[in-house]
Formats: structure tokens, sequence, C-alpha cells
């Protein structure tokens, strides 16, 4: 069986994405999140309707591989390149608001499990999920390759 490790990181974002919108009623976009910008150094939020479960599977990727991992831990990976008119460009953290509600909603779902003083883990069934989600996008793929 085919882990996280051994299929390209957007296939398997995307086949979480689709699970967690049809399986998972927990996980949904918070009112008002179409308006949201996902860090300072964005001008517009988002154009994707669904970008809040590929959010979500992206951070549910990312403490799979890296847990227990916390807020501000995910807020340098979401960060990005400021540019600020004449002065020369900054590394910025991305949205804490965003990975913080992205966590309620996983650990709602049961999908992630907090660790005291150190942040949040995969639990069982979040590892189960994209364990199955990866050997799926590894079998399609397989298919595409023969």
């Amino acid at each position: 069986m085919s882990t996280v490790y051994d299929v390209p990181a957007w296939e398997l974002i995307q086949e979480v994405a689709e699970i967690l919108k049809s399986d998972h009623p927990e996980v949904t976009p918070p009112p008002g999140s179409q308006f949201w910008k996902t860090g300072v150094h964005k001008e517009k939020a988002p154009e994707r309707p669904d970008w809040w479960y590929i959010r979500c599977a992206s951070i549910l990727r990312k403490v799979y591989l890296t847990g227990p991992v916390g807020v501000s831990r995910l807020r340098t990976v979401y960060g990005g390149r400021k540019r600020r008119k004449v002065a020369l460009a900054r590394s910025v953290k991305g949205s804490g608001s965003i990975i913080r509600k992205a966590f309620q909603q996983l650990e709602k779902a049961g999908l992630i499990e907090r660790v005291e003083r150190k942040g949040r883990r995969i639990s069982s069934e979040g590892r189960s999920l994209l364990d199955r989600a990866a050997h799926k996008v590894y079998v399609k793929l397989e298919k595409v390759a023969t």
C-alpha cells in the first residue's frame, strides 16, 4: 500500500479536498471566507470557490509529514513575499486565523488531535484517510503511465 510519501503533493491534496468536501460535514468554509486574503502578502482573496477544502487538505498533509506542528510554524509555510513598492521585498507569514479555524474543524472531524504544549498531530483516522487517498492517487497515476 502506498503512502503520502509516494505520490505527488498536488494530486493528493486535490483528492483529499474532494473527500473532505463529500464525507466530512464538519469541514466547511466559515461565513465570509470568500472575501478573506490568505496573508498580508496577497492582494486579493483566492479565486477558486473550493479553496477552503484545498487549504484544509494541505494543512492535513503538512501535519502528517511534520507533526506535531503549531499555528506559528504553518504560518511560515503559508507565508510569502511581500512587495513594498520602492523598498525591497520581505518575507512575511500567512494568515494565522485561517490555519487556526482549519485546525479546529479538522479536530472536530477527528482527523487531527492536540498534543499539549507541542501543537497538533495526525490522528489514526486522519492517517488512514490520507493513506487511502494516496493509494487511490497512486493507482490512478499507475494506470496513466501504462
